[in-house]
């Protein structure tokens, strides 16, 4: 008996932490926006982005998200460019990390992020943003480093 109360305990209190995580994601509000990527190429793609500016949006991302549109995405903004270590733990979309510096210019692209990791992904390098897509998108679209993203959330124009 008393193993059984100890067990509907742990489904309750699981219960209580998921409708907990599930308030917290619902507290936490990104603005959108609009922003561009422009390929060596001369190829440039439109996305509608959702804007992670403050802790509590960097924090949260994109965790517990089941889907995202094509087209859209979620750009972190750090402030000052730096050193940027992200990881994967209640992400359950795989993502293409895009690493983006001050003016623009990408500096690095981690495709294929795994969903739930709690692996580290470097920045390789001082960044001031990064733009998540979902995964296989900065492939398909012959996204590369050097590329350039434009647009009014990094004050680069659009």
């Amino acid at each position: 008996m008393k193993g059984a109360l100890m067990a509907l305990f742990f489904v309750f209190a699981a219960a209580g932490a998921s409708s907990q995580t599930a308030q917290a994601q619902q507290d936490v509000v990104f603005p959108r926006s609009e922003l561009s990527i422009r390929t060596a190429g001369g190829k440039t793609y439109p996305f509608t982005i959702e804007l992670a500016l403050n802790d509590a949006q960097r924090e949260h991302g994109l965790m517990f998200r089941k889907q995202m549109d094509t087209n859209h995405g979620m750009l972190f903004d750090f402030g000052a460019e730096r050193q940027v270590s992200m990881w994967m733990e209640n992400t359950v979309l795989a993502l293409d990390m895009v690493f983006i510096r001050t003016d623009g210019s990408i500096a690095h692209i981690r495709e294929n992020a795994v969903p739930f990791s709690r692996d580290i992904i470097d920045s390789r390098g001082p960044v001031k943003y990064v733009l998540e897509l979902n995964a296989g998108r900065t492939k398909a679209l012959g996204i590369k480093v050097g590329d350039k993203v434009i647009g009014k959330p990094l004050h680069n124009g659009g």
